[in-house]
């Protein structure tokens, strides 16, 4: 057991935090979980497992319930999965600053969630009208967020969902269960990548306990979602949750400029 007994249950608890409010709008928490992780665990490998097995689990029962309950079509996101997967992996074999690059990442996130949240405060979107697009452009942004989910490392789900939004693709609840099928789409590739590798660590009490506290949220946070949450509860939420990772990321980079 690599924690002791005290910090097993405080992360737990925030685990199982973060995985009820993403599960929310369709997001797993990968990027969450590994921040809190990297507090606690030194070996880079476990963090990493850990998170994408913690993603995997919420976004799976989150995919589940969103096609149960006529939500998600399979039709409708193919275009994106087809190209984001490849362009995942090209991302993935680019090395860039590390700093800059998470500037202008944090930068874009706060920038996307602020109007997000001030498009559902808009008197013309009392209700949602879903706007036709041409089919290129799903596997286009698939693509793009694809390869920006590999440069990052994470799911792609909290750069798609505000996109979407955005653009009214869809209603606000066929786009979070399109982000949290992509995120589930992802975390299986870099699950894969990691046995590939042999860099999967996952030591045992931890990952179990960590599980069952995101399995807990994610099944809590999910049915929230879909019996309370209204459209714009939905976007209001998730531009919320895209601000506070967009905040945290630039209070780590943005001291190294100065």
């Amino acid at each position: 057991m690599l924690l002791p007994i005290e910090s097993l249950i405080i992360l737990c608890l925030g685990f199982f935090v973060v995985a009820t409010l993403y599960s929310s709008v369709g997001f797993g928490g990968g990027s969450s979980y590994l921040a809190l992780l990297a507090l606690f665990l030194g070996s880079f490998f476990a963090i990493r497992s850990i998170a994408l097995i913690c993603n995997l689990i919420v976004v799976s029962g989150s995919s589940y319930l969103y096609f149960k309950n006529g939500h998600a079509q399979l039709r409708d996101f193919l275009p994106f999965v087809l190209t984001s997967i490849p362009m995942a992996f090209i991302g993935a074999s680019f090395r860039l600053e590390e700093h800059v690059f998470f500037i202008l990442l944090g930068l874009s996130l706060v920038t996307s969630s602020l109007f997000l949240a001030w498009q559902t405060f808009s008197k013309k979107n009392l209700a949602e009208r879903a706007k036709g697009y041409p089919k290129y452009l799903t596997y286009v942004l698939g693509g793009g967020i694809g390869l920006l989910s590999g440069l990052v490392g994470i799911g792609g789900g909290i750069f798609l969902a505000p996109i979407l939004n955005h653009l009214r693709w869809d209603k606000s609840i066929k786009i979070a269960a399109l982000a949290s099928f992509f995120i589930l789409v992802n975390s299986i590739s870099g699950i894969a990548g990691l046995v590939w590798g042999d860099m999967l660590r996952l030591p045992w009490k931890e990952t179990l306990a960590f599980g069952a506290a995101v399995l807990i949220g994610g099944q809590l946070g999910i049915r929230i979602s879909l019996k309370r949450l209204t459209p714009n509860g939905i976007k209001r939420v998730t531009a919320l949750l895209v601000f506070v990772v967009g905040i945290r990321i630039l209070m780590k980079f943005l001291p190294q400029i100065f």
